[in-house]
């Protein structure tokens, strides 16, 4: 009896053990990646000055990362699905920290594309491998977790983009570009020590199947993919915005800070509200405020502009968590990792693409217009998620009777 004890306990020390080691490895991942991503912001006016870019020719530059990044999620999913979870998240670092090298060596316009494009790869395998990493090490309590994860992300958003422009206050882009890959290869060491061993298993079946079946999965998509969107063309205007009204570089990684630590809390703040008022009313608020504070962006002041960027933040990243929250919900046919992987490349797809059209509307009419373009963006959300009502009012039905039937 006693020895059955101690074994038990031994495998819930392990089962907990392994569960820290996933959470805390998908967290490092996670951050390391999106501080790559977004720390590109900061380097766009450089870029521009360098190689003489206009608004248009600085989004396709974003975009030749991101769409990268977006288009792979599948077909890398499914790639790294074949490999244990240390090897996948391990070599997509290893070879986005190459990508950074490449921009580090090159000499023109062409050498900084292909690190774009070798970053974008290699980030690919990242966010469904991690997702659903998480989402099995906890099982039905993964929740609070992937919550974690999301803000480990966010922290990444917020110390990368700062920590670039204070160096570029001191260095030239290209000596800054190797540094960054110098801190993922000392993250790909870390991956390999930190995360357990072994592959990992098929994505858990939600018992409500139905959920996802129909447009509801895919209405979430769209609302998804209009919400990055937003979020990519008030941060492609947000810099030169900023210039506009006196500010420096520091400044625009100040400000940066500011979104995106607004952004970790609103994530927090986003979901725990989506829990209690339902996930239709809280995106409805979230994308409402953001129409009205970036369209603000535009008439306030310097000073008074830094000072509503966390609110900004926190309404502008706070609808993601809430989104993120419900793909497993509305999973077609309970395949929670073939969702992640899906969600992904529609929300990643249009952080590549719309910033081109933003802008090429910014060349055509100037960034004021380019930051209403976004918020207006942001209305048109409004409308569409109130179609999330029925499919979302059928799953509480199904979990209430499953809890019930228990």
């Amino acid at each position: 009896m006693n020895q059955a004890v101690r074994l038990d306990g031994s495998m819930r020390g392990d089962s907990r053990e392994r569960q820290r080691r996933s959470l805390g490895g998908a967290c490092l991942a996670h951050a390391l990646h999106d501080g790559y991503t977004d720390l590109l912001y900061v380097m766009l006016p450089v870029w521009q000055t360098e190689f003489g870019l206009g608004y248009a020719g600085l989004a396709v530059l974003r975009s030749l990362y991101y769409a990268t990044m977006g288009g792979l999620q599948v077909p890398a999913d499914r790639l790294a699905a074949r490999w244990p979870i240390r090897t996948a998240l391990a070599v997509s670092t290893l070879v986005a920290a190459a990508g950074f090298s490449v921009m580090a060596l090159s000499t023109g316009l062409f050498g900084l594309c292909a690190g774009l494009v070798l970053a974008g790869i290699g980030a690919s395998i990242q966010h469904p491998r991690a997702s659903l990493l998480v989402a099995q090490a906890y099982g039905g309590s993964a929740r609070g977790p992937l919550g974690i994860y999301n803000f480990a992300g966010d922290l990444g958003k917020a110390l990368f983009p700062v920590a670039v422009a204070l160096l570029l206050g001191v260095l030239a882009w290209r000596p800054v570009a190797g540094l960054m890959a110098g801190i993922g290869l000392a993250a790909t060491v870390a991956l390999a020590l930190v995360l357990p061993r072994g592959s990992l298993a098929a994505a858990p079946v939600r018992t409500h199947r139905t959920g996802g079946e129909g447009s509801g999965f895919s209405l979430l998509m769209t609302v998804g993919a209009l919400d990055t969107a937003t979020r990519m063309g008030t941060l492609l205007f947000l810099p030169f915005l900023l210039e506009a009204k006196g500010g420096t570089g520091t400044t625009t990684g100040l400000a940066l800070a500011l979104v995106f630590s607004g952004g970790a809390f609103g994530k927090a703040v986003c979901g725990w509200l989506g829990e209690r008022v339902g996930v239709v009313p809280c995106v409805v608020a979230t994308e409402t405020a953001t129409a009205l504070l970036v369209a603000a962006l535009l008439v306030l002041p310097l000073g008074p502009a830094l000072a509503v960027l966390p609110l900004v933040g926190l309404v502008l990243n706070g609808t993601s968590s809430v989104l993120y929250g419900t793909v497993p919900d509305l999973a077609p046919r309970g395949d929670v990792g073939r969702a992640f992987a899906l969600f992904y490349t529609a929300v990643i797809g249009s952080g590549g693409l719309a910033p081109i059209a933003y802008g090429a509307l910014g060349d055509r009419a100037g960034s004021g217009i380019g930051l209403l373009a976004a918020a207006a963006t942001a209305l048109t959300i409004v409308p569409l998620v109130l179609g999330l009502r029925r499919p979302l009012t059928r799953i509480e039905r199904e979990i209430a009777q499953e809890q019930a039937r228990l």
